[in-house]
């Protein structure tokens, strides 16, 4: 395929990444990257990260775009043809909307994604205790470290929640540009946690859903690198969306600068079997692009 190199969802180290704005865009520069999303975790409440380990906390949000500023400067020099979109990926939760248009106020993409289930307490506290509770269901559904939710739910109730979260999400009144791994809870595939209960109608749904608020559904090659086997979403999942007319974006959900672009063709053939003939990206005045998957 001639498509052009598009990569819509990276991280740098002022989220949870390990590579730096500049370290990223010489990494697209050097794949022949077209177009390069950073879209590092936006801030969030005390109450899901009192630490600040995986966010753009709210101070660094200046740093962090000057940082942006400073690595798109030097992308026109080393690489004119590349656009560089400022972007955040945006952590849904209940009650998250205007904290996030807050947060992310000045981004062109905003990436939406759920990574939490349940009630996270008193979001516009800044003082407001942890509302991590895996037990009672409430707190991260992928923290490969702490598997305590899943033990206290089931991998069927993981899935149930989670997708009904992510519903929620695409009918949220957040313009969010593109939902990232629709199906995130096979991040521990690999390891045999896996649902008993049919998925089909609950992709089903989540395929309408997307369809009726209009929003775009990221292909993502992290699940190959992170034991899932396969692309995010899976392929009999992102049949239903190419049936139910959703665009698509695609990423590398990179977190180190040799990430970057990683696999982006083989999801451009992994989209195609599944019956696309095309992927979007965004430009930098915030308006969509179209490319051919030919």
């Amino acid at each position: 395929m001639d498509t052009p190199i598009i990569d819509c969802h990276t991280h740098t180290r002022f989220s949870d990444g390990r590579s730096t704005f500049e370290e990223n865009v010489r990494a697209a520069a050097a794949a022949g990257c077209r177009v390069l999303v950073p879209t590092d975790h936006l801030t969030l409440p005390q109450s899901m990260d009192a630490t600040g380990a995986i966010q753009v906390v709210a101070d660094d949000l200046p740093a962090h775009r000057a940082a942006f500023e400073e690595a798109r400067a030097l992308a026109a020099k080393l690489a004119p043809a590349l656009e560089f979109v400022y972007g955040f990926e945006c952590d849904w939760y209940p009650g998250c909307e205007p904290l996030v248009e807050r947060w992310s106020a000045g981004a062109v993409f905003r990436l939406g994604s759920v990574h939490w289930i349940g009630d996270p307490g008193a979001v516009e506290d800044p003082d407001a205790a942890p509302a991590l509770d895996p037990e009672h269901g409430v707190g991260w559904i992928d923290d490969s470290h702490d598997r305590r939710l899943w033990e206290a739910l089931g991998p069927d109730e993981i899935w149930r929640r989670y997708i009904a979260a992510w519903c929620e999400a695409c009918a949220s009144p957040l313009p969010f540009s593109s939902m990232a791994h629709p199906d995130l809870p096979m991040r521990f595939a690999g390891d045999g946690v896996l649902p008993s209960i049919d998925l089909a109608p609950l992709w089903d749904e989540m395929a309408a859903c997307a369809h009726d608020t209009g929003r775009h559904v990221e292909v993502s090659t992290a699940g190959l690198r992170k034991g899932v086997g396969s692309h995010y979403p899976a392929a009999s999942l992102l049949e239903r969306f190419e049936r139910a007319e959703v665009p698509i974006t695609v990423a590398s959900d990179a977190h180190r600068a040799e990430d970057i672009c990683w696999g982006i063709r083989g999801a451009y053939e992994f989209a195609y079997a599944c019956g696309y003939r095309a992927v979007d990206a965004p430009r930098s005045d915030g308006s969509w692009q179209t490319f051919s998957l030919a």
